[in-house]
């Protein structure tokens, strides 16, 4: 769970860092709600890009920030809803936007989730250890991030075979990268490496998404709390919140669905994975495209008792939608279809994981028969700005993207979505998913059988997780009273 013990040497040293690199840590409530935010430091973003290694920029890491590169403030959550024109169902299917956050990808908040409760205990000594970021992509990013942001040394870790944009910006930021063996579907070669830098010698602390709770913990209350103020602009007077699906990845994002659910108990909480590697459907296991989704395994951090239905994509749709959005001849197609210029100006947000997202939401809106005053929630993780070289790639491999390609994409994998390689899970379908934890967490990494039978059998293991929110704020809130720098400002 999170330890929130305090390690007085160490934590004197991180002060004394955040002190001489005037280091300011925002608080859960400030990323929830930016109107917390002192006026003082909003006023001094004026002058700083979205991207840039300033620690200011802690303070970007919310779903409200302006979608500008530069000098934005912050304001309402930027979101899509997508319209019947495109999605081929009368219910409106909505999602967040991550373009908009640091690094371009929602996982800079994960990250800060898991490294900010560290850091302000002593637990992790800035001065003196390595924070590894073990990942499928999008979170060693948003941790290298944020080590550069906090003055920490940063090891990227990430499968040989995500996108060259990822690599190639990791180089400019992280202290090392390591490339392991593989793509997305190979988390296990990830952690047997994290296992090799734990018996290097050196001071390493590893920052495991899949079983860090702070990455669980940000999601409940940050991104959830975005999609209920979604949820207040497109429900309207008739509207029905119906469900929330997200892919599983490192059981982050899907934890937003726990909260919605104590706010709407009848709507339905959907994990998504790729067709070709159906973990949670069929205990498989496979190789596939749908980048940074990670897979072979469920994670610690996922509430399995409380996720209600299992949807596997193939990964040729997603692959073939960003095709449709992006080539010149797929957004010419769209329009003709009766799809807005504007929103077609937009389908660059989605980056190929979150096309998986929208037709697994498509496939869930027609499974339930949603009609039009129906609401689903999926999430936008990333943008196309990761994805470039895949469309060269794909325009290299299969050629040019046609008006023939368009129609075949539009009509087979929006239009023609279809209800197959989905399950609703019983309780004992829940409980063969979450029994599929032993494999990975008791026998390889450590965990033990009563904290697996804890997570199924105790109420209040998850809850009692969530609850550190306001300890770890106060905690927040006194290292930087001890540096000193907000009363300087």
């Amino acid at each position: 769970m999170i330890d929130l013990t305090l390690n007085q040497a160490a934590l004197e040293r991180a002060v004394q860092r955040a002190r001489e690199r005037n280091i300011i840590i925002p608080t859960f409530r400030q990323q929830m709600d930016p109107s917390l935010i002192p006026a003082a430091i909003v006023e001094r973003l004026k002058n700083v890009g979205l991207w840039d290694i300033n620690p200011l920029n802690l303070f970007r890491i919310t779903w409200h920030n302006q979608p500008v590169a530069k000098g934005g403030g912050f304001g309402p959550v930027n979101y899509i809803e997508f319209p019947s024109e495109l999605t081929g169902v009368p219910a409106k299917i909505v999602a967040p936007v991550g373009k908009w956050f640091p690094t371009g990808a929602h996982k800079v908040g994960a990250a800060f989730g898991c490294l900010a409760p560290r850091l302000v205990t002593g637990q992790f000594d800035p001065t003196s250890q390595k924070a590894a970021w073990p990942s499928t992509g999008n979170y060693c990013r948003g941790g290298a991030y944020d080590s550069a942001l906090l003055a920490c040394h940063s090891i990227a870790i990430l499968p040989e075979g995500m996108s060259r944009e990822r690599f190639d910006w990791l180089k400019t930021v992280a202290d090392e990268v390591i490339a392991t063996p593989g793509s997305e579907s190979n988390v296990k070669e990830i952690f047997d490496k994290c296992n090799e830098l734990r018996q290097s010698g050196e001071d390493i602390v590893i920052f495991n998404q899949f079983d860090e709770f702070g990455n669980h913990l940000w999601h409940y209350h940050v991104t959830a709390n975005a999609m209920l103020e979604v949820l207040e602009h497109v429900l309207g007077p008739r509207g029905n919140f119906a469900g929330y699906v997200s892919a599983t990845g490192s059981a982050g994002t899907i934890a937003a669905g726990d909260r919605l659910k104590e706010v709407f108990p009848y709507s339905k909480l959907a994990a998504s994975e790729a067709l070709q590697c159906p973990t949670l459907l069929n205990n498989g296991f496979g190789e596939h495209r749908i980048e940074g989704i990670g897979d072979k395994h469920i994670p610690w951090i996922h509430n399995v008792k409380n996720t209600d239905m299992a949807i596997a994509i193939d990964d040729e749709a997603p692959v073939s939608l960003i095709r449709l959005f992006n080539e010149p001849a797929g957004k010419k197609y769209l329009v003709e279809q009766g799809v807005s210029e504007s929103l077609v100006s937009q389908l660059d947000l989605l980056g190929i994981s979150g096309a998986s997202n929208l037709l697994s939401a498509i496939k869930m809106a027609k499974y339930y028969e949603m009609d039009e005053n129906d609401v689903v929630l999926t999430v936008l993780t990333d943008s196309m700005e990761m994805y470039g070289s895949r469309l060269e790639e794909l325009n290299a491999e299969r050629g040019e993207f046609t008006a023939t390609d368009a129609a075949v994409t539009y009509q087979r994998y929006l239009q023609g979505t279809t209800t197959d390689h989905m399950q609703e899970l019983n309780y004992y379908d829940r409980k063969r998913v979450h029994n599929l934890k032993y494999y990975t967490w008791v026998e390889q990494q450590g965990k033990t059988y009563d904290e697996i039978q804890a997570q199924w059998y105790d109420d209040d293991y998850w809850s009692s997780a969530r609850a550190k929110i306001d300890e770890i704020d106060a905690l927040i809130d006194e290292f930087n009273g001890r540096t000193g720098l907000l009363k300087n400002l």
